[in-house]
C-alpha cells in the first residue's frame, strides 16, 4: 500500500488565510479527468472556470474509497480508523438492520468542521451531506436519511431537519426529494434547496452533496453517454449554487470535493462462498439467512473487510488466512490482494478489520447466500456497470479538489494529495481549528 501522507502543499499561497465564508460541495464519484480534460467532450462551464480560477488537485482517498467514510474524511481530517466511519453500512452480520447506513452524526467519533464552525460562533447550514443527522447548532440542516423510500420517509426527513424545514422552503425551492431519491432531478432540487438556504442564512460555513453522478456511474457506467449527460446538470446546479453565495458575499471561498473515482464492472466474486464452505459462516435451515459465524466479509463496493466475532483468537485468524489465501490463488476468483490487521492500519483502515480484501479490476464485491457455491466465487457477471471502494492506492479511485476564492492561487495543480489535508484547510479558511485533523494544513 502506498498511502504515506501527503502534505496538501499549498493550496492558499496567494495570500494568508483569514476567516471567509466557505460552500463546500461534493460531487459523489467526480474523478479528476472529468474536469481536467478539455477535450473530452463535457461542456462544464463551471467546474472548469473554478479550476482555472483556482487550485485543483488529484486526491488519494481511504479505505474503503466509498462515500460515508470518504465523506466523514472530507469533515474530520481523519482516517476511518480515527473517525470510525468504516463503510456505508453498519456491520449487520444477520442482516436485521434493513440495510441502515451510518445515517448518524454521534457516530463520527472525530471532531467535525460543522462542529468546529458551530463553536466557533459560525453560522452553518447542511444539505443532504452524509452522517449529518442529529447535528447540533445549525443555523439550517436537511440531513441525509431514508428507510422504505415511501411517502412516510418524507416526515422522518421533516422530523429529524431543523423544525419548519424543508416545508418552509417549498414555495421558493419547491418539493424536497426523498433521501433515497439519487436522481439528477433530485440533486437539482437539493441544489434549490441550498441556494435558498444559502440567501436566508447568510451562511460562514455550508455543505450540500450531490449524488446523481455516482449512481449514474453505478448503473450505466464511468464514461458512460447517461453518466456524462448527468454531469453537465450538475455542472449547472454547481454553478446556481456558487452564483448564490457569491451574490450574497463576494468573498465567499468555494471548494469542490469528492469522495471517490470509479472503475468499470462486468463481474462479481463472492467470499460468502468459501467462508460457508469452510464453516466460518452457517446459514439458517432455508439456506436464506445467517444464522451464526466465526468471520465474515463486511462488503465495501471493490473490497470487502473481514471481521471475526472473535478478534483474539490467533486459531481463527490462521484459519480465516488460509481460507483466504486459497481463494486468492484461483485465478478466477477476481481477488487482487490481501492486506492483513497491520497493512490495515498503516492504511487507515478500521481496527475492527482482521483482513481486507481487494477485486481485480473489473470486479466487484457479492454478498448472495442463497446457493453459496464455488461458482458464485468464479465471476458470476453483475448488471453494476462501475463501482468504488477499492483499495486507495488505485489510480482510478482518485477523487477531486478544486479550490475557488480569494487568495487562493490561479491555475495551480497541485498534483496528488491526501483527502485527510482537506478539512484542516477549510476549517482554517473559516477561522477554526479541527482538534483531531491527522495532517497540518499549508497554509
Amino acid at each position: 500500500m502506498i498511502l504515506r501522507p501527503l502534505t496538501l502543499l499549498a493550496l492558499f499561497l496567494a495570500a494568508p488565510a483569514r476567516a471567509a465564508p466557505v460552500v463546500m460541495i461534493a460531487i459523489d464519484g467526480l474523478r479528476p479527468v472529468e474536469w481536467q480534460r478539455r477535450d473530452n467532450g463535457l461542456d462544464l462551464p463551471a467546474l472548469r472556470g473554478l479550476a482555472a480560477g483556482g487550485t485543483g488537485a488529484a486526491v488519494t482517498g481511504v479505505l474503503p474509497t466509498v462515500t460515508y467514510p470518504s465523506h466523514a474524511t472530507l469533515m474530520t481530517g481523519t482516517a476511518p480508523r480515527r473517525h470510525g466511519i468504516a463503510n456505508n453500512l453498519t456491520f449487520d452480520p444477520l442482516r436485521r438492520n434493513n440495510e441502515g447506513w451510518y445515517w448518524y452524526a454521534s457516530d463520527v467519533q472525530a471532531h467535525t468542521l460543522w462542529q468546529a464552525a458551530v463553536g466557533g460562533g459560525k453560522r452553518v447550514i447542511n444539505v443532504h451531506w452524509p452522517t449529518s443527522v442529529g447535528l447540533s447548532g445549525l443555523a439550517a440542516n436537511l440531513p441525509q436519511i431514508w428507510r422504505t423510500g415511501t411517502p412516510d420517509d418524507d416526515k422522518l426527513i421533516a422530523a429529524l431537519a431543523t423544525p419548519g424545514l424543508p416545508a418552509a422552503l417549498v414555495a421558493e425551492a419547491g418539493p424536497y426529494p426523498p433521501g433515497i431519491d439519487e436522481s439528477i432531478a433530485a440533486d437539482e432540487a437539493r441544489a434549490a434547496h441550498a441556494i435558498a438556504l444559502i440567501r436566508r442564512t447568510q451562511p460562514d460555513f455550508a455543505t450540500v452533496y450531490l449524488t446523481a453522478f455516482d449512481h449514474e456511474q453505478h448503473e450505466a457506467g464511468p464514461d458512460s453517454a447517461a453518466a456524462r449527460a448527468i454531469l453537465v446538470r450538475i455542472d449547472a446546479a454547481v454553478g446556481k449554487i456558487v452564483a448564490a453565495a457569491r451574490a450574497v458575499d463576494p468573498q465567499t471561498l468555494v471548494v469542490i470535493v469528492s469522495d471517490h473515482g470509479f472503475a468499470a464492472t462486468s463481474r462479481t466474486t463472492n467470499l460468502f462462498a468459501p467462508f460457508i464452505k469452510a464453516g466460518l459462516i452457517r446459514l439458517t435451515a432455508d439456506g436464506t439467512g445467517i444464522a451464526s459465524w466465526d468471520a465474515i466479509p463486511w462488503t465495501a463496493g471493490g473490497s470487502a473487510a473481514i471481521r471475526l466475532a472473535r478478534p483474539g483468537d490467533a486459531a481463527l485468524t490462521a484459519r480465516v488466512a488460509a481460507v483466504l489465501a486459497q481463494a486468492a490463488r484461483d485465478p478466477d476468483a477476481g481477488i487482487d490482494r490481501v492486506l492483513d490487521s497491520a497493512a490495515i492500519a498503516a492504511a487507515g483502515g478500521s481496527a475492527d478489520a482482521a483482513f481486507w480484501v481487494n477485486c481485480k479490476p473489473g470486479w466487484l464485491m457479492g454478498n448472495r447466500l442463497a446457493g453459496a457455491g464455488p461458482m458464485i466465487v468464479q465471476g458470476e457477471p453483475t448488471t453494476t456497470h462501475g463501482m468504488h471502494g477499492y483499495f486507495p492506492d488505485v489510480p482510478a479511485m482518485r477523487a477531486s479538489l478544486i479550490a475557488n476564492g480569494p487568495g487562493i492561487a490561479a491555475g495551480k495543480d497541485l498534483g496528488v494529495i491526501d483527502m485527510r489535508s482537506i478539512a484542516p484547510a477549510v476549517a482554517a479558511r473559516i477561522g477554526v481549528k479541527l482538534r483531531d485533523a491527522e495532517l497540518p494544513p499549508a497554509f
